[in-house]
């Protein structure tokens, strides 16, 4: 994590924020003895397609029927 003072972040807060974004990696501004970090946002995706990626898993086999087809149960009757 980087870290510089608040005087130099001043003189270059919109270089120092971009970067942030781009490298992904937080930066530590420290202003008389307080910390401050900065952390890129990652924007959500207001999608309604593939926002349950990852969520659920599919157990067993989704194209064959739960139960018997009819015919097998016509027969064993």
């Amino acid at each position: 994590m980087k870290h510089i003072t608040s005087r130099a972040f001043k003189a270059r807060c919109l270089a120092q924020m971009k970067q942030v974004q781009t490298t992904g990696k937080p930066l530590l501004i420290t202003l008389r003895g307080t910390a401050f970090k900065i952390v890129p946002v990652r924007a959500h995706k207001n999608d309604i397609f593939g926002f349950m990626v990852g969520k659920a898993r599919i157990f067993g086999d989704l194209e064959s029927p739960v139960w018997p087809s009819s015919k097998s149960l016509v027969h064993n009757l």
